[in-house]
């Protein structure tokens, strides 16, 4: 029987740990939760190795590592409303779940969300709610949000995502920059976000995140 739990240990030595991510409650986090509980059956065996994991229609588990500096560039705290955008199967907000106060997990595939809602449900996860919708247009309804971030890249970020983030609020995502990324911060203040480049990272792009194309004569 495979023991899931040691490979999860190694996973934060051996991936987490070394990529300068430093903050208690991410290494918390990402020890306590199961990630196995939150891929696809047959992909079971290798949840703790290094890389993205494929969920179909271009949607993945993010890799380890940096999903964990995301994470470590974001610092959740505890009082803090969170929404991720592209919840897939509810890793990921699962993990901030154990974070912050409270997690909204927006999802556009509709299978993908009632699995992300029975996973965090048989895992115990009573703080993060699955939200079925449009990525792009975020969940205004549940908002306004301490910190947003988004499960897989980005081209352009909608203005109506930016608009769901608190001032003082911040928002994390890669940026797709051709066969290259960019995984970027962007921290609200007086109504307008202002970016920074924080590590290298790629992804797939999110469904409505790419840019739209310039027309031409």
């Amino acid at each position: 029987m495979t023991d899931f739990a040691a490979l999860r240990t190694a996973m934060v030595d051996c991936q987490v740990r070394p990529s300068d991510v430093t903050k208690y409650p991410v290494i918390e986090a990402m020890l306590a939760v199961r990630r196995e509980a939150f891929v696809p059956r047959a992909r079971r065996e290798v949840a703790y190795a290094g890389g993205d994991i494929n969920l179909g229609a271009g949607r993945v588990v993010l890799d380890p590592r940096v999903f964990a500096k995301m994470l470590d560039t974001l610092n959740v705290r505890p009082d803090e409303l969170v929404l991720v955008v592209g919840a897939g199967l509810g890793y990921e907000a699962a993990v901030i779940a154990r974070m912050a106060e409270a997690v909204i997990a927006l999802e556009s595939d509709e299978t993908l969300a009632a699995d992300a809602e029975t996973n965090l449900t048989d895992e115990s996860v009573d703080n993060a709610v699955t939200v079925t919708g449009d990525l792009a247009e975020g969940s205004a309804r549940h908002g306004p949000y301490d910190a947003i971030i988004c499960i897989g890249a980005v081209e352009d970020v909608p203005a109506a995502l930016l608009e769901q983030l608190k001032n003082g609020g911040r928002i994390v995502a890669i940026f797709a920059l051709g066969a290259a990324g960019q995984c970027r911060i962007g921290t609200k203040t007086a109504g307008k976000v202002a970016w920074r480049n924080v590590f290298n990272a790629t992804a797939p792009v999110l469904p409505g995140f790419a840019k739209a194309a310039a027309f031409a004569l």
